[in-house]
């Protein structure tokens, strides 16, 4: 599914000068100011930058839930105005995520219930997806009794259950420690190989974004723009004990990192850190 959605190339996800503007109190708050993008189906697009670049503004904007100043967002060619049917969230605080008085299977279900879904077409999804994401047997289990890492695994299996044909994800390994953090990479770049899911992964960590990632976007500063977008020419195959230590992997971070530096300086980087795709 993923190799015919990138043959098709087709625009899956457009972001259109897209700017926000926070007022209230007396004071205005341009937290976006120009953002244009597209993310194509079956694409894995990270998206870096300085801390309070409005990162997460543009996630909730993407997500239908904070309504833009000006500019549009498009999702398969429809324009976004509230949260779209196709699509899901993964956020960075699992724990406020999953209601902790649920077990994990109904979590997991919450969101079907919107659709129009027998109880057999629910169950079958919310197994699969929670054997997706390694969780099979926890389904009985109350989200207090798993630790942080697989509470983020069943909030994972939640949107996979929803079959979303975009999931935003917003920092959502910033809160598990370093092990849990490289086995959840492994695991949504192995879901996204596997189903085709076109991905927007929004992170602070430069490492993680390069590892993951087919392009990292880089935003400039708050107001914030696309400062740069880089093509990660890593192999398709990735693994953490051996990409990590590539020397175009330590490249590509490299850059990535001079760009944001330049960014907080208020202008851009040097293209010359980043030698051309091979």
């Amino acid at each position: 599914m993923l190799e015919e959605k990138r043959e098709k190339g087709q625009s899956m996800l457009d972001v259109r000068g897209l700017k926000k503007v926070y007022e209230g109190s007396g004071r205005r708050v341009e937290a976006v100011r120009d953002l244009t993008f597209t993310v194509d189906a079956g694409e894995l697009v990270c998206l870096v930058g300085p801390s309070g670049c409005g990162k997460t503004t543009l996630l909730k904007c993407v997500a239908g839930l904070l309504t833009p100043t000006s500019g549009e967002i498009l999702l398969e060619e429809r324009r976004v105005s509230g949260p779209p049917p196709g699509m899901a969230v993964v956020f960075q605080e699992y724990g406020r995520s999953l209601f902790p008085w649920m077990r994990v299977g109904q979590n997991v279900e919450l969101p079907l219930r919107q659709k129009q879904l027998s109880k057999a077409r629910r169950r079958e999804l919310v197994a699969d997806a929670l054997e997706s994401v390694g969780l099979a047997d926890a389904a009985g289990a109350y989200p207090w009794q798993l630790s942080g890492g697989m509470q983020q695994r069943v909030a994972i299996a939640r949107a996979l259950a929803y079959e979303p044909d975009v999931l935003l994800m917003d920092e959502p390994f910033a809160a598990v420690d370093a092990q849990t953090r490289a086995d959840l990479e492994d695991l949504v770049r192995g879901l996204w190989r596997q189903r085709g899911i076109t991905i927007l992964f929004v992170t602070h960590d430069i490492d993680e974004a390069v590892y993951l990632g087919e392009r990292v976007l880089i935003l400039s500063a708050s107001p914030t723009v696309v400062q740069e977008q880089l093509k990660v020419d890593l192999p398709a195959e990735r693994d953490q004990l051996h990409t990590r230590v590539a020397p175009r992997f330590a490249e590509l971070r490299t850059h990535v990192y001079e760009q944001i530096q330049a960014a907080k300086r208020g202008g851009p980087g040097l293209k010359a850190d980043a030698p051309p795709p091979r």
